[in-house]
């Protein structure tokens, strides 16, 4: 087809354009040449438009069924329905590699546009940045994994199909929103990084990366979220966490980004924590690069795992050695100019966010160190190691009470000293909680109260500190309405953010500590009671789909003699690959779910079918909670403060002062002073 041609082209040509996208504007900055660094923002809007051709391109091979190109043969088939050879596009590994490479071209067309406010020389070296990253991955795709290798002269009737796992809806939305996760990562990457090259680290700098990451942060938490919901699904055995590695290689970078989010906000609002966060954003982005590494290198067996070829994961090694070390050799350059922090004491909000951030790393320490080590103990002969679930539950989980430990009295303490008497209410607090949380828990759940009574009682502590917070900050206003309208919308964001933390916990530890599994044969007319539910069978029926054959159970689902809902669970077996594939059936409320999944018959004649029946309580609240988490970050970005937008000052020398935009005055790069009596007349855009 003339338009995969077209899509190969373009990706050729975007790999020339990053190339000058890194040169030409560097050559700019370097030799203060303005014409050259305007071509970074088009030379980035070029290259999106290629990236977005080529993508396309390979799209259309998929819907046209264009079985020439050999990715399309391995991973679609014409009987697939479009929505899914659409889908397909990114099911493979060449494919989804596309997919991360033009989600980094929308990063930075993004950048681009809503950076303008910048001065132009700043924007030019976050653009060379992401270039350069951009250029590497597209070297990796061009030469190792190219998605428009040709099966000429050999052209295939058919293809062998999608993987079964993958023929649902969730390879629609999940993948992208993953991505745009880990791929957005590299923005405040290319800050740090940015500031680093220009020997300027400030609050200014922070400003500017933070709602990038926040952007960043919330497609990565709804990414999780999504693939979360799908394995619960799909899957068939009612798992939501499974800590497999390369859901652990999503979970890590998102703790990362958790903790550069937090560092962020201290360092735009008190100058410290510099060296902290710019060590953060290296990481959080290599820990994104770590986990495509774990997807495509074949060093581990997973469901989510796209190749298996050691060259790919040589080459990506290499890039994640480039940005970690480059980026540490950077640090190590330019660190001498960090500016001297301001001081303060043990009780104040900085010591907390510390506290906070020490947790989250340990936490993600504690996820890394169970993901690798069996890679490294196969790599050294130790023998075969399995990492499962009792080593993270042990100490992932106490981390996490801790976290919120510190995250209910954090957010009440003032900045840089807080001198109030707070050991009173924090007693008064703790205590009520606690007990709070034990006698819901035994009511709820007595053989099971530890875990529930713990967590619903660190919620209860978080909550109060909210309200104190809110009641401390409105104080003072004529009325509390009135108070409560002056808070910024970045406030709102926070406290709305920690509420889905709270939703999710909970919903964690109801889920893990009041699951109900049964496994039971069962024939038509059979029934079992489970919960408190009556499950009976009424029939089993032979369904034909698109491109699978599938037997329908119909299960009767009632509760103290009043029907409930009828469940249909299939076993489908695709007719290309011939590999089963379970659908479970739910029926979902916000209390609880219950989930009824169909194995195999009893016995070859058999009329009797392996039935897997949960009833879980509270599992929609993990992903209420990451719903409610990415509204928090919505409603964050839109503060005022982050809408940077161009102005005309008066001229001034480059050499002494750079220009940014700061509520509406120029400041100064160095310290983040603004400067309000100044004779300027040069736009910030004409730097």
């Amino acid at each position: 087809m003339l338009i995969t041609e077209l899509g190969y082209f373009a990706l050729l040509v975007a790999f020339v354009l990053a190339i000058l996208q890194v040169i030409l504007p560097t050559w700019g900055v370097l030799n203060n040449n303005v014409a050259m660094q305007r071509l970074a923002p088009s030379l980035a809007w070029a290259q999106f438009s290629m990236m977005m051709l080529s993508f396309v391109g390979l799209m259309a091979g998929f819907y046209y069924n264009d079985f020439s190109l050999e990715y399309v043969t391995q991973h679609s088939n014409s009987l697939l329905p479009w929505y899914y050879r659409v889908s397909a596009t990114w099911g493979g590994h060449e494919g989804s590699l596309l997919l991360w490479m033009t989600i980094l071209a929308t990063w930075a067309a993004l950048v681009s546009l809503f950076s303008r406010g910048l001065p132009l020389s700043m924007r030019a070296r976050v653009l060379v940045i992401m270039a350069g990253v951009q250029t590497m991955m597209l070297a990796m795709l061009i030469f190792t994994s190219s998605p428009f290798n040709r099966t000429l002269p050999y052209l295939m009737v058919d293809g062998v199909d999608l993987n079964p796992v993958l023929q649902d809806p969730g390879l629609i939305i999940h993948p992208p929103m993953l991505y745009m996760g880990y791929v957005g990562m590299v923005v405040p990457f290319a800050f740090c990084m940015a500031a680093l090259w220009a020997g300027r680290l400030d609050a200014v700098w922070a400003r500017w990366s933070r709602p990038w990451t926040q952007a960043a942060w919330g497609f990565l938490t709804l990414g999780i979220a999504l693939g979360s919901w799908w394995a619960y699904y799909e899957l068939g055995w009612g798992g939501w966490w499974f800590w497999d590695p390369v859901e652990n290689a999503s979970l890590m970078p998102w703790l990362a980004g958790t903790a550069l989010l937090h560092s962020l906000a201290v360092t735009e609002k008190r100058g410290v924590f510099k060296a902290w966060t710019i060590m953060l954003a290296i990481f959080t982005f290599a820990l994104s690069l770590l986990g495509t590494f774990l997807v495509r290198s074949g060093v581990i067996t997973s469901v989510h795992s796209f190749a298996a070829d050691p060259t790919r994961g040589l080459v990506i090694l290499v890039i994640l050695a480039i940005v970690i070390g480059g980026g540490l050799i950077m640090f190590a350059l330019r660190g001498w100019q960090l500016t001297v922090e301001s001081q303060y004491r043990a009780i104040s909000r900085e010591s907390f966010l510390v506290i906070n951030n020490a947790i989250i790393l340990i936490a993600t320490l504690v996820v890394l160190l169970g993901t690798l080590y069996p890679i490294i103990a196969d790599a050294f002969n130790l023998g075969q190691v399995s990492v499962g679930a009792p080593y993270f539950n042990a100490l992932f989980v106490p981390l996490t009470w801790l976290l919120m430990l510190a995250m209910g009295m954090g957010s009440n303490i003032r900045w840089k000293k807080d001198s109030r008497p707070l050991l009173g209410p924090a007693l008064i607090i703790g205590i009520s909680s606690a007990v709070l949380g034990a006698i819901i828990s035994y009511f709820v759940y007595p053989v099971a109260m530890f875990n529930i009574a713990v967590t619903v009682a660190l919620s209860l502590w978080v909550l109060a500190w909210m309200f104190i917070d809110i009641k401390d900050k409105t104080k003072n206003a004529k009325t509390r309405l009135a108070g409560i309208k002056r808070l910024k919308s970045s406030y709102w964001g926070m406290q709305t953010a920690h509420v889905g933390v709270l939703i999710a916990a909970i919903g964690v530890a109801f889920t893990s500590s009041m699951s109900i599994e049964t496994d039971v044969a069962m024939g038509i007319g059979d029934s079992v009671h489970v919960q408190g539910y009556d499950f009976e069978i009424k029939s089993f029926t032979e369904v034909k789909g698109s491109n699978y054959d599938a037997t329908e159970a119909e299960v009767l689902v009632s509760k103290e003699g009043q029907s409930v809902t009828t469940l249909r669970p299939q076993k489908r077996t695709y007719v290309v690959s011939m590999m089963p594939m379970t659908e479970a059936a739910i029926d979902d409320r916000l209390s609880r779910d219950l989930y009824v999944a169909l194995g195999e018959p009893i016995a070859e004649d058999s009329n009797q079918w392996a039935i897997r029946i949960y009833v879980k309580p509270l599992i929609r609240w993990i992903w209420l909670g990451s719903i409610i988490m990415v509204l928090g970050v919505v409603i964050s970005m839109l503060d005022p403060r982050y809408r940077i937008k161009p102005r005309k000052y008066s001229k001034i020398l480059e050499d002494d002062l750079d220009y940014g935009i700061y509520e509406d005055r120029p400041i100064d790069i160095k310290t983040g002073v603004k400067l309000v009596n100044s004779s300027v007349t040069q736009s910030v855009e004409e730097r």
